[in-house]
C-alpha cells in the first residue's frame, strides 16, 4: 500500500464465526478506537443523566444501545451501502463525566469532543440525557462554524431554566442559539407533541428560528414529503442531527425518561433519516434511552438502528469525498 492510499477499514466481528451474543458489546461489534488508532467515525457513549427533569436512567443508555446493536449487519440495503467498509468506524468507549456537577460534566464532554474531532473523526454519540447536545454542538461549531440542526424530539428543549438551572436536558438548544453555535436559518424540530407550559413556549421557540414538524405532521404528510422539506431547509449547510428517542411513540420507545403519547413510529424516523442522505452530516447523537423502563430491548433496538442509519450517511459521505 502506498502512502497515499487509505487503509482498508477494519470491520465488525464475523458473526458466522463468533455468535452475536458472544464477546464484548462494542457498537455493531466494531473494533475499539484504541485497536485501530484513528477513525473516520467515532462512536462514543456519554453515561450521564444528571440533567433530567423526570425519570432518571439514561446514563445506562449507551451500553444498552451497544448491546442491542449486536443485531446490526454490515450491509445496509436501505442505503445500498456497507458503512463499515466505506470508512473506519470504531467504538471510542465512554466519556467519563462527573455525575454530581453538571457544569463540569458539560466541560468534560466538550473537551473530549474537541479532541476526537481534532483527529478528523465525525462523532456518533450515544447518550445519556439531552444536556450533552450543548457541549457537542459547541465543539462541532468550533470546527465547522454555526451548523444547521435537525432535532428529533417530543419536546422543544428550548426552555430557559428548570429550578434556576441553565444546563438541563430541556435547555440545550436555547443555550446553543444564545451562544451562536447554530445557523438560525436552518433549525427544525421533528416529532414534537404533547402539552406545553403555555403558548409562549412556541412563541419563544419561533423567535429563536426553529421550524416545527409535529408527529401529527409526519403522520398526515408522510416521511418522504417531510424529508424533502427538511432537505430544502438545510441546503448544503453542515448539519448536526440530534435524536431524542422519545420522538418515537411509547409503543416504539417505552424506555425513556419523559414519554409522550402520539409519537412517530420507528419506521417513520428511519425513513426520514434515509431521506436526508444527501445532506452534509458532520456529527450526530442519539440520547435519552433509559433501559430500566424498556421492554424486550424495544427502545434500544430502535436507537441502535437509528445510530446505524446516521453512521451509514456519514460513512458514505466520507467515501464519496475521498473518491473525488
Amino acid at each position: 500500500m502506498s502512502s497515499n492510499e487509505t487503509p482498508t477499514p477494519r470491520g465488525p466481528v464475523d458473526s458466522s464465526r463468533v455468535p452475536r451474543y458472544a464477546g464484548p458489546a462494542t457498537f455493531a461489534r466494531l473494533p475499539r478506537l484504541d485497536e485501530v488508532g484513528t477513525a473516520d467515525v467515532a462512536v462514543v457513549g456519554v453515561p450521564f443523566d444528571a440533567g433530567v427533569s423526570y425519570r432518571p436512567g439514561a446514563r445506562f443508555g449507551g451500553n444498552a444501545i451497544r448491546e442491542a446493536s449486536r443485531l446490526l449487519r454490515p450491509y445496509n440495503p436501505a442505503q445500498d451501502a456497507s458503512p463499515f467498509a466505506l470508512a473506519q468506524v470504531a467504538d471510542g468507549g465512554d466519556i467519563a463525566v462527573n455525575p454530581f456537577d453538571i457544569t463540569e460534566a458539560v466541560e468534560t464532554v466538550e473537551a473530549a469532543a474537541d479532541q476526537l474531532l481534532g483527529t478528523g473523526a465525525r462523532l456518533m454519540t450515544l447518550g445519556g440525557d439531552h444536556t450533552i447536545a450543548l457541549p457537542l454542538l459547541r465543539s462541532v461549531a468550533r470546527k465547522h462554524g454555526p451548523v444547521a440542526l435537525l432535532h428529533f424530539d417530543a419536546h422543544l428543549d428550548t426552555w430557559d431554566t428548570y429550578f434556576g438551572a441553565e444546563y438541563t436536558h430541556g435547555t440545550p438548544f436555547r443555550r446553543a442559539v444564545e451562544e451562536g453555535v447554530l445557523d438560525t436559518s436552518a433549525l427544525s424540530h421533528v416529532g414534537t407533541r404533547g402539552p406545553l407550559y403555555g403558548k409562549q413556549d412556541l412563541t419563544d421557540d419561533e423567535k429563536m428560528g426553529f421550524g416545527i414538524v409535529t408527529s401529527a405532521d409526519v403522520y398526515r404528510r408522510g416521511a418522504d414529503e417531510v424529508a424533502d422539506q427538511l432537505r430544502q431547509r438545510i441546503g448544503d449547510r453542515p448539519l448536526y442531527i440530534s435524536v431524542d428517542i422519545d420522538c418515537l411513540d411509547p409503543a416504539h420507545a417505552p424506555g425513556t425518561g419523559t414519554p409522550e403519547a402520539g409519537g412517530m413510529t420507528s419506521r417513520e424516523l428511519l425513513e426520514i433519516l434515509r431521506g436526508l442522505a444527501s445532506c452534509t452530516l458532520v456529527s450526530a447523537d442519539v440520547v435519552e434511552v433509559a433501559p430500566a423502563y424498556d421492554h424486550a430491548e424495544i427502545t434500544s433496538v430502535a436507537a441502535s438502528h437509528t445510530a446505524y442509519e446516521l453512521t451509514t450517511i456519514m460513512s458514505r459521505q466520507i467515501a464519496e469525498a475521498r473518491a473525488k
